[in-house]
């Protein structure tokens, strides 16, 4: 597993900065390269560190997706965020959800990326979706506000799948969410799937969140294939 940080990026000493590690894989030149983002809190400036729970929870999904497609031209890469928190008005998670895009971008320019991301780490998979380098979404309960923002989800591939027993964010708003998508002028091909009494954590049902995951990924990466 290699980690990467910003290249010749200077930053005041003891300052956090993102990390991507970027899982084993088979593809040297990969067709698709998926982006797995962490949950997080509204507002901390508390550095993000290996053992928090919102890291270890997508950890184990990225292995899980990489075991999934080492059978194919994929690279899975998992982002850690420099601190916990949205924090508006910066958007530090936004902010380094865009910097690993950017950094798969200058890697593997033809590699088209997948999103993937819970909770906080959902809202910025899903706010990301308007660069031309993404392929589809997959947003697992994700923290979305009424009135987030849905035109960069036009023409993509999208898949959000909550909990109906999420007591830190909001199925209903979720649903609202996608729905309100399906209403674009040019439409994302959007799934929603509600998980019966699964909580925020995903610990309930977790076979079913780790097989709708997988079965949206392999799809891209097939369609990538084939092209």
């Amino acid at each position: 597993m290699q980690t990467q940080r910003p290249p010749g990026e200077a930053a005041p000493r003891g300052a956090p900065l993102p990390t991507v590690r970027v899982l084993r894989s088979r593809a040297d030149e990969p067709r698709t390269v998926v982006l797995v983002l962490h949950g997080g809190r509204a507002t901390s400036h508390e550095p993000v560190r290996g053992h928090h729970l919102a890291y270890q929870r997508m950890h184990a999904m990225a292995r899980s997706l990489r075991r999934s497609t080492s059978d194919s031209p994929t690279q899975v890469r998992l982002l850690r965020n420099r601190v916990r928190g949205w924090n508006e008005p910066d958007l530090d998670a936004l902010a380094d959800g865009r910097w690993a895009v950017d950094r798969i971008k200058a890697e593997h320019p033809a590699a088209r990326i997948v999103l993937l991301g819970h909770s906080l780490g959902g809202r910025v998979a899903l706010r990301l979706a308007a660069d031309p380098a993404v392929r589809g979404v997959c947003a697992l309960a994700p923290w979305v506000e009424p009135g987030e923002p849905i035109e960069q989800l036009a023409g993509r591939d999208v898949l959000i799948a909550h909990g109906d027993a999420d007591r830190v964010t909001s199925c209903s708003l979720s649903a609202d969410y996608a729905r309100r998508a399906l209403q674009l002028p040019n439409p994302p091909s959007l799934t929603y799937v509600r998980v019966p009494g699964a909580g925020h954590a995903m610990l309930r049902r977790r076979s079913e969140w780790d097989a709708l995951t997988r079965r949206f990924v392999r799809a891209l990466a097939e369609d990538e294939e084939q092209r």
